[in-house]
């Protein structure tokens, strides 16, 4: 049975986690919402799974398994608050749910103190890198998430459609596309299923990696088996500082994803590009020769020089190549730079 302080957790899943809110027993860890139509289960702090309560006896409803996460870095508040109160509203049967859910809240203890992470980045610490750096506050909070990850996967159908993870960001600087997704390097095309997908959140831009990489998404896509992306929906502000309208467009999309609705057909396709390089801090002497408030998707023309290391150079090889997260302050060894080129007409007619 659901007592009245677990539906308050419930209607503030946000509120809750920040308060280090754990359940007193066993028993208190699950229970139903949604007048009995959603069971829901605490996992971990900040880890919430929800099931329709008739799934095991509907074939659609147990097809579809997604996981979103938001928080992975912890001061990137609005997607936070947007999951927050999809939670709240399925808890109060204001949407259904047609789909098993798993509801993430990354860094909790970095969203509590209101920084980007504690001691290293934590997208960068996915694919069992973690066991690189196991004194960082960072180390166990990766592999909880990656075993969250893994539990939810495994009870799910082998198939990548069946199979979603929407690891929700706002970005540090501004953006030539305000709103853009990341595609992890998978070994084949992009799915048709994910970009119609995209174009109904009204995402303006698709940026694909060409390697495999250490965030989350990039994990699930790799580790599970699932169709996976992350997205950039704005800017970095504190809680209660943004503008939720802004994000209304991706907000609707994940709802139709996990209520069942139907997207958006007529949607238009996103700009695609493609990473064909990046620049990686080599020390702290690096130079990165871009202003220090560049916006991501910024330009840049064959033969200009964008950063020097030592005897370390980035050089524009092609007609022109736009950077995508330029930060110089990261760690030595880590990217400080991704470039990319536009690649919107061949990746699109490749769609499977």
């Amino acid at each position: 049975m659901t007592s009245s302080a677990d539906i308050a957790v419930l209607a503030d899943f946000l509120g809750a986690t920040l308060a280090g809110w754990r359940p007193a027993s066993d028993d208190a860890k699950a229970g139903a919402c949604a007048n009995g139509a959603v069971r829901w289960q605490w996992q971990d702090e900040g880890v919430l799974l929800l099931e329709p309560a008739h799934a095991d006896a509907d074939v659609d409803v147990a097809a579809r398994s997604v996981l979103i996460s938001a928080g992975v870095h912890g001061d990137e508040t609005a997607p936070i608050e947007l999951l927050s109160q999809m939670v709240a509203d399925i808890a109060a049967a204001r949407l259904p749910l047609a789909c098993r859910l798993l509801v993430v809240l990354g860094n909790a203890a970095a969203m509590r103190a209101a920084t980007r992470y504690e001691d290293d980045d934590l997208n960068r610490l996915f694919g069992g890198r973690h066991a690189r750096v196991p004194q960082s506050r960072e180390a166990p909070r990766a592999l909880a998430l990656e075993q969250a990850a893994q539990r939810f996967f495994d009870a799910a159908p082998d198939d990548a459609l069946a199979r979603w993870h929407l690891d929700l960001h706002t970005a540090i600087r501004a953006s030539a596309f305000e709103q853009f997704a990341l595609l992890p390097y998978t070994g084949g095309a992009p799915t048709r299923a994910m970009f119609d997908w995209l174009a109904d959140a009204r995402i303006a831009a698709v940026l694909i990696h060409t390697e495999k990489g250490a965030t989350y998404s990039s994990f699930s896509a790799d580790a599970c088996g699932a169709t996976a992306c992350t997205l950039e929906l704005g800017k970095v502000r504190p809680f209660g500082q943004n503008d939720l309208a802004r994000f209304a467009n991706a907000d609707a999309a994940i709802r139709r994803l996990v209520s069942g609705a139907a997207a958006d057909a007529d949607a238009p396709m996103p700009r695609v590009f493609t990473v064909i390089g990046q620049i990686t801090k080599q020390s702290d002497a690096l130079q990165l020769h871009v202003a220090a408030d560049v916006a991501n998707f910024t330009p840049f023309a064959r033969g200009t020089v964008l950063a020097e290391d030592g005897a370390y150079r980035y050089v524009v090889a092609h007609d022109e190549e736009r950077i995508v997260f330029p930060n110089p302050a990261v760690k030595p060894g880590l990217r400080a730079g991704l470039l990319v080129v536009d690649t919107t007409g061949e990746t699109l007619a490749a769609l499977v």
